[in-house]
C-alpha cells in the first residue's frame, strides 16, 4: 500500500470523519489514538470505542459515499497515513488478504464498542476509566498519556467533577500519577487487576484468538 499512502501529522482534535459526512479518507495511525464518539440529539456526546495503531480509522471500511453515523476525532496526537476511500476500495478489491484482514479488524472492533457499552452499564466510574486507560496504554509507547479531565469527561460521559473523583481514586491505589493534562502510569499489572473484568474481555483475550493483534504488553485489539 506504500504507493497509495499519505504521511500527515494528527493533532489532537482533529477530526478524521464528522458525524454526518462522507468517509473521504482512511487513516492508518503509526502513533496517537482516535475516538469514535456517538452524539445525542440534544448535544450530548461519549465515545464508544477506540483505535490506535492496531487497524484503520474510521473503522468501518467502505461505505460507498454514505454519511458516518459517527465522529471520529484524534484524542491523543500522533502521525500515522491516509489514503483516499476510492483509491482503498480499488487496492482491496486486488488484495482480497488485505480485505479479509481489515474485515477481521473491523469486527473485532464492534467487539470493543460492545463491551463498552456493557461496561457503562455495570461498572462504576472508577473501573471504567481504569479500563479505558488500559487501552489508552496498550496503543502508545511510554507510561504517559497526553489526556485533559475535560476531555475524560466527554469520553466517559460523566461530569468533570466525576472524572477527578475516580482520578483521585486511583492516585490514591499508587496505579497513576495525574496532573494537568497528562496521566502517567505507575503500576500497569494492578491497574489490570483493578479494571478486572472491564477490562479483561471474556472469549477473545485468549493466546489461540485468531486475529488479535497484540502490543508488547497486552491486548491491544481484543480491549
Amino acid at each position: 500500500m506504500e504507493a497509495v499512502l499519505e504521511p500527515l501529522i494528527l493533532p489532537r482534535g482533529l477530526d478524521l470523519v464528522d458525524t454526518g459526512m462522507p468517509v473521504s479518507h482512511y487513516y492508518f495511525l503509526e502513533s496517537g489514538i482516535a475516538s469514535m464518539v456517538a452524539t445525542s440529539s440534544e448535544g450530548r456526546r461519549a465515545e464508544i470505542g477506540l483505535v490506535g495503531r492496531d487497524g484503520v480509522s474510521p473503522p468501518v471500511l467502505l461505505m460507498e459515499g454514505k454519511r458516518s453515523p459517527f465522529q471520529v476525532t484524534m484524542q491523543v496526537a500522533g502521525h500515522g497515513r491516509r489514503v483516499e476511500a476510492a483509491t482503498l476500495a480499488g487496492f482491496l478489491r486486488e488484495q482480497p488478504a488485505v480485505q479479509a484482514l481489515l474485515s477481521q479488524f473491523v469486527q473485532i472492533f464492534f467487539v470493543q464498542v460492545a463491551h463498552t457499552a456493557l461496561s457503562n452499564a455495570v461498572h462504576k466510574i472508577d473501573v471504567r476509566l481504569a479500563k479505558w486507560i488500559l487501552m489508552c496504554h496498550d496503543r502508545l509507547d511510554g507510561e504517559e498519556i497526553a489526556i485533559t479531565h475535560e476531555y475524560l469527561a466527554t469520553m466517559l460521559g460523566v461530569r468533570r467533577s466525576s472524572v477527578t473523583d475516580a482520578l483521585h481514586i486511583l492516585e490514591g491505589e499508587q496505579l497513576i500519577y495525574s496532573s494537568r493534562g497528562l496521566v502517567i502510569i505507575r503500576n500497569r499489572l494492578a491497574l489490570e487487576a483493578f479494571a478486572a473484568d472491564a477490562y479483561d474481555l471474556p472469549g477473545i483475550s485468549g493466546p489461540a484468538s485468531p486475529g488479535i493483534v497484540r502490543s508488547p504488553r497486552a491486548h491491544v485489539a481484543a480491549h
